[in-house]
């Protein structure tokens, strides 16, 4: 049984592995676990779950970080969605053996959030955004990737988890530079990032807390990492 784990991000990636990934290629980084670096956004996503299954992965996680939705959650705070909803609004559930004995083995050490992860097109730079996001569909978080994903997941009849942690909490508002510098694959440019820092210096605060907070949730990432072999040796999931 091989797991293909979806990644968006390079910070993302470094929690599972040191190797560099080209994007849209995918590394052995176990004998039981394939990595592709996707880049941000659902096509990417999409693309790069299918070329894991062509390379023998038989379970699909999506990994990385995720915006809150929900006041309730913090930086830092571990999410193992039971439902997703699309960004039409089609809800549907993801909970499966695999996802019970998951939940249930990483409970066992630190809190794990179930609930709802919605997804967007774009990045949700606002807190009012978020907090309206919540109040239509009841989700506690957000992410770009996930529901392409388990999509490929239910169409090749495999067991899916989505498995992230928060970085920007439902009451922060996005420092304006993060927009700014993102190219139109969702990646950050850091001269284009370094340029509108040096002509808006009041941004620097909101960055250094954002950091702050998306190294909160990459040690969570890192935490969940090391528990990886026994999330895969759980008995043959269903999807």
């Amino acid at each position: 049984m091989t797991v293909g784990i979806v990644v968006a991000l390079p910070e993302e990636l470094s929690t599972l592995t040191s190797q560099k990934i080209a994007k849209g290629c995918c590394v052995s980084i176990a004998d039981t676990i394939i990595v592709g670096y996707s880049g941000a956004g659902a096509d990417n996503a999409r693309l790069t779950a299918e070329h894991l299954i062509t390379q023998g992965a038989t379970r699909l996680i999506s990994w990385g970080c995720a915006a809150a939705l929900s006041d309730t959650l913090k930086p830092g705070d571990l999410v193992l969605a039971d439902t997703l909803i699309d960004a039409e609004g089609t809800h549907f559930s993801i909970q499966s053996d695999w996802h019970r004995d998951s939940q249930k083995r990483l409970s066992n050490t630190r809190p794990v959030h179930t609930g709802r992860l919605a997804e967007s097109h774009n990045i949700v730079a606002s807190s009012e955004a978020k907090k309206r996001l919540h109040r239509q569909s009841n989700a506690i978080a957000l992410d770009m990737e996930s529901v392409a994903i388990a999509n490929v997941a239910r169409q090749n009849r495999l067991p899916f988890l989505a498995v992230r942690a928060i970085a920007d909490p439902a009451g922060m508002d996005l420092p304006k530079a993060i927009s700014h510098a993102l190219n139109a694959e969702g990646d950050i440019v850091l001269g284009k990032l370094l340029r509108f820092i040096a002509q808006h210096p009041s941004e620097v605060p909101g960055l250094i807390k954002l950091g702050l907070h998306f190294n909160a949730a990459k040690n969570t990432l890192k935490w969940v990492a090391k528990q990886l072999d026994a999330l895969i040796d759980l008995p043959n999931p269903t999807p």
